[in-house]
């Protein structure tokens, strides 16, 4: 007698009369970060210059006087329920120059001198220029970009810095740490030209009701 063939057709069958595929069944909701939100990261992403409805979705961080490799970084913000492109969504980054500092922002802030403010379209993407950033002096970590996000009606939160493929400190051991929020941080750099070129869609959080 097939005691597992009918345990497992009793399941399924359990499923269907529930309205549910097996596919279905199998897809559990992503979880809700208990330490999500940081109330530090307001100063970060809201003192933006103007309105939130003016900022662009694509923008230059550092100039071509800036000194460093030329450096562009696109994506795109998707939904964590069903993937789509989402509209609204701010997305700050910032990182260091080619000696590894933030130094020289705005007096009486804290925030970097080579940062920006981007708000996707009904595309969801997003896009920056700047330099390539160094590592640490001290050499504690990879070179990286930090970036914020902050949603329509919802509080800000860190996403997973980015880092270069193959670079730096960015082995098996940073990638066995790595908390995965807003998806995957590690990107490959491909030169063209003289401009360093990648790419990375945020998967949007999970938020408490």
């Amino acid at each position: 007698m097939d005691t597992d063939g009918s345990s497992r057709r009793g399941v399924i069958l359990g499923g269907l009369a529930l309205g549910l595929t097996a596919p279905a069944c199998a897809q559990a909701q992503p979880r809700i970060r208990p330490d999500l939100y940081n109330g530090e990261l307001d100063y970060l992403s809201k003192e933006f210059p103007g309105r939130a409805e003016d900022l662009s979705a694509s923008i230059t961080i550092a100039g071509a006087s800036e000194p460093g490799e030329r450096m562009a970084i696109s994506g795109r913000c998707l939904s964590w329920q069903d993937g789509k492109p989402a509209a609204g969504v701010i997305v700050y980054a910032y990182h260091t120059d080619t000696t590894g500092s933030y130094a020289g922002g705005p007096r009486g802030t804290r925030h970097a001198r080579l940062r920006g403010w981007m708000r996707t379209g009904a595309d969801g993407r997003y896009a920056f220029t700047s330099i390539k950033p160094a590592p640490y002096p001290d050499r504690t970590m990879p070179a990286h970009i930090h970036f914020i996000v902050l949603e329509p009606n919802r509080r800000p939160y860190w996403i997973d810095d980015i880092v270069f493929n193959g670079e730096f400190k960015v082995d098996a051991t940073y990638r066995t740490a790595m908390e995965l929020r807003g998806g995957d941080g590690i990107i490959p750099l491909r030169k063209t030209n003289t401009i360093w070129t990648g790419a990375r869609d945020i998967k949007l959080e999970r938020h408490p009701a």
